[in-house]
């Protein structure tokens, strides 16, 4: 511990596991995607990992997020994360564990606020999106405690204001508008969709620690190369870009009936309790409407974007998350962490919208879309192979009709491939080429034939 009086700016990241190896490989992972502003601990026990926060809670170190083993000797991973949550409810708690109950999990969701829960051996990449994603969200936390205190303040404002103008009809208006407004603001932080899916009609009447388990269509929306694009950027002009291209895409989401669940920096995360048509529907008005709003950057010099948007569909666990001054709500399963890895695959087929056989086979009637399998795919962490299909409906005309009029000869080139018949699988693939020269899946498949 003589470590931290050295580096008291830190802020830290605990790792619980009574397996050593495992405690390394964390270690060296976290300091792989922080190299510098987290320190990170270490504890082989439940008894050892709360002896320690005391000690870093008594030398006023923020704890930012600990990541805990379920079955461990001594103290199981949900009764130590709830422990914890006691002492720094504000910490991001993920439970990291290959054998966790369906009990295990409830409770550490209701009585610590688990963030996500990850399966053992993780993936690299899952893994360290699932904690940058965790740390973002602690950061968030506390820049939101600061609006809530203003919030409280408005609040206590309007009592006071209430209670000196009973008599007064006029001013009671105004006191009625202000809650409106009020109430309005709060409807951001947590969508009132969200609260009708956990059963309530009112934010005052949900719970801390409420859960509900439900088959959902997650959709994924990230801007392509925005850290290179917010380079030449002032913060200023960065945060009025980001909230003019929302103001554009979030009225879709609502009017396919979903909802925003949350905003990862540029990114979106929407959710679609109806039909999985409503997503794949919000997608493609998404990339129709960005073609339109590239139109007005292009007026006005300003560089075109790209956006890719994955879409998967399956059952999550919505709950509601937070301590006694800041509450969300939250999703978390296997079926949100495929939809955000199958908006990152858009970069490598260089295609605006990818879905996933889930979703596709959720579909009312796939034929009114235009679709094509691209791949298949191994799902990191889980033993299940994934298809992944192309929707093309927002594609220009030009590119749109030349798939079209190429769709049999792609798919008997993907049929050959999968067989392992790369020779006539290239022959197919080059005349797919030859009538549309902008097909990326096609040069992408020629690319790992030729590198065989």
């Amino acid at each position: 511990m003589n470590t931290l009086y050295n580096i008291m700016s830190k802020k830290i990241i605990l790792c619980i596991d009574d397996d050593s190896t495992i405690l390394n490989s964390l270690k060296t992972e976290l300091k792989s995607i922080f190299p510098k502003d987290y320190l990170i601990e270490v504890a082989e026990s439940g008894p050892e990992a709360l002896e320690l926060v005391d000690e870093l809670i008594a030398d006023s170190h923020q704890i930012s997020l600990v990541i805990s083993d379920y079955l461990m000797p001594q103290m199981k991973g949900d009764e130590v994360l709830k422990h914890i949550h006691s002492k720094s409810p504000n910490t991001i708690k993920i439970m990291l564990t290959g054998q966790a109950t369906i009990e295990g999990v409830a409770n550490a969701i209701k009585d610590a606020q688990l963030y996500r829960y990850m399966s053992k051996p993780w993936q690299e990449e899952d893994f360290k999106l699932t904690v940058t994603e965790a740390v973002s969200r602690y950061l968030q936390d506390q820049s939101l405690e600061e609006k809530n205190a203003h919030l409280e303040k408005l609040t206590l404002q309007q009592a006071e204001l209430i209670e000196k103008l009973h008599s007064n009809e006029i001013h009671l208006q105004k006191s009625l508008e202000t809650e409106l407004k009020l109430k309005e603001i709060a409807s951001r932080f947590v969508p009132n969709e969200f609260l009708a899916l956990l059963g309530y009609k009112n934010l005052i009447d949900i719970r801390l620690g409420d859960a509900k388990q439900q088959d959902m269509s997650v959709l994924f929306c990230d801007i392509r190369d925005f850290t290179q694009l917010s380079e030449n950027m002032t913060p200023t002009e960065s945060f009025v870009f980001i909230n003019d291209y929302l103001s554009h895409m979030e009225p879709l989401i609502s009017q396919h009936h979903g909802f925003i669940d949350k905003y990862i920096g540029d990114a979106i995360m929407a959710l679609f309790s109806r039909s999985a048509d409503d997503a794949v529907n919000a997608g493609i008005a998404m990339l129709k409407r960005l073609e339109i709003y590239n139109d007005y950057r292009k007026n006005s010099n300003y560089l075109p974007i790209k956006i890719g948007i994955g879409i998967n569909t399956g059952s999550l666990i919505l709950g509601t998350v937070g301590g006694q001054k800041r509450m969300d709500g939250t999703v978390m399963s296997d079926s949100v962490n495929l939809a955000a890895r199958t908006e990152s695959l858009t970069k490598n087929y260089k295609v605006s919208l990818l879905i996933t056989h889930h979703t596709f086979n959720a579909l009312k009637n796939p034929a009114n879309y235009a679709i094509r399998m691209i791949d298949l795919v191994n799902v990191k962490g889980k033993n299940e192979i994934i298809s992944i299909y192309e929707v093309f409906d927002a594609d220009p005309e030009k590119i749109k009709a030349a798939k079209f009029a190429t769709l049999d000869l792609f798919n008997r080139a993907l049929t050959l491939y999968n067989e392992q018949n790369f020779e006539q699988a290239q022959v197919l693939f080059n005349q797919c080429l030859e009538n549309n020269p902008q097909d990326s899946v096609s040069q992408l498949f020629l690319s790992r034939i030729i590198s065989q």
